[in-house]
């Protein structure tokens, strides 16, 4: 049998209409793809011919009436709507209960032991846009010395400093102290979140690092690297499985690299699992509410996606999804509760309508079936495996 491999395509952050228990979440009404489309009116052909139209039409993405990819919408059936609990779902482990949040910032508790553990003081401990509160207080920072603290409706606890001020190594460890802080309260991830610049023009860098719990059970990654089969992380994929079930990582830090590792990845004839995670939709657009910054990133991935199709032969699965909602035209800056797009796609298989699948844990149970390793969770679509 010829080498087989799954891409796992996750547009992070492309959410698709409001889920049934949004008002739960207070998330009525949101809709991140249809909202984008209305208000930045991207031209999308070829996500549209794939079927993300026949998912979510709108002004630039109609419906296609011969789509090259099987479609539908996904119930994220675990509870969040963060990304720990939406990449985790899609590799087939189900979050039961939330992690915690702290929506009113840190108790006074957690700090004192953040400042035992890590050696330093901080800024901030408030919810936050990291841009903008590194806006704010940066220059605070810079003169005391005193990294800034936030965090978001996420189960996250961000460290934010200038590179001059911390050095990225000495962020990174302090972040490792703090996450063995934040972990005794419930909180699945700790960011480092770098910076460069001046007053009133700082900079996020891609240093970026991010440290989070191990899932609890065998993830689709997991049962690949039990089984001998390469397993490859592009961006931020790794650290959010703490590390865990991956035989490689490619470092990349926005949409365009990201992109580039993935067709880099492929032409280097691998097999095996290839998961990168698209997160300029999410860092950049979503979270600092700019609907026209996400409509141009939805047009750059659009006029790249040929170059990933002629990349795939029939021994080839390609999945694209997202691991929730943010919608840019939603009240706040945080994430939203929404369905997620699957687009299935191998060549020759003709395109049907999956309909609305139970869970997110159909990508990593179809990803699984067609490379030949056990699942736990979700039913693979056989549309494009069969």
């Amino acid at each position: 049998m010829a080498a087989r491999r799954v891409v796992l395509l996750v547009a992070d952050s492309v959410g698709v209409g409001a889920m049934p228990d949004a008002p739960d979440w207070g998330d009525a009404g949101a809709n991140t793809l249809l909202h984008t489309l209305e208000v930045g009116r991207p031209s999308l052909p070829n996500l549209a011919a794939l079927g993300l139209g026949n998912v979510c039409a709108g002004p630039g993405l109609p419906a296609a009436s011969a789509p090259l990819a099987s479609f539908g919408r996904m119930i994220t059936a675990g509870a969040g709507k963060d990304t720990i609990a939406g990449h985790w779902e899609l590799a087939g482990v189900r979050v039961h209960v939330p992690f915690a949040t702290y929506l009113d910032a840190f108790p006074p508790d957690l700090l004192a032991a953040f400042v035992a553990g890590t050696g330093f003081d901080w800024l901030g401990n408030e919810v936050a846009s990291g841009t903008e509160i590194i806006a704010r207080l940066g220059e605070e920072h810079v003169r005391t010395g005193k990294p800034i603290v936030y965090t978001s409706s996420d189960s996250v606890l961000q460290v934010a400093a200038h590179e001059a001020v911390i050095p990225v190594p000495a962020l990174h460890a302090l972040c490792a102290r703090a996450f063995e802080v934040a972990r005794r309260w419930g909180i699945a991830r700790v960011i480092a979140r770098p910076f460069v610049g001046t007053p009133g023009a700082y900079v996020r860098t891609e240093s970026r690092k991010d440290i989070a719990l191990p899932p609890p059970r065998a993830t689709l990654a997991d049962r690949c690297a039990e089984a001998g089969i390469p397993t490859i992380s592009i961006g931020k994929v790794a650290s959010i499985f703490g590390e865990r079930g991956f035989s490689r990582q490619v470092k990349a830090g926005n949409n365009g690299t990201i992109f580039q590792a993935m067709l880099d990845v492929l032409d280097e004839g691998v097999e095996g699992l290839i998961f990168p995670n698209l997160v300029d939709f999410d860092m950049l657009y979503g979270h600092r509410r700019d609907a026209v910054g996400y409509a141009r990133a939805l047009e750059a991935m659009d006029a790249r996606m040929p170059e990933l199709l002629a990349r795939l032969g029939p021994d080839d699965v390609l999945l694209v999804t997202a691991d929730h909602g943010n919608d840019p035209t939603f009240r706040g800056t945080d994430h939203t509760r929404e369905y997620v797009p699957v687009l299935a796609y191998r060549k020759g298989c003709a395109g049907v309508d999956l309909g609305t699948r139970a869970t997110l844990a159909d990508v990593g149970a179809t990803a699984a079936a067609w490379l030949g390793v056990a699942y736990d969770e979700g039913t693979p679509i056989l549309q494009v495996i069969a």
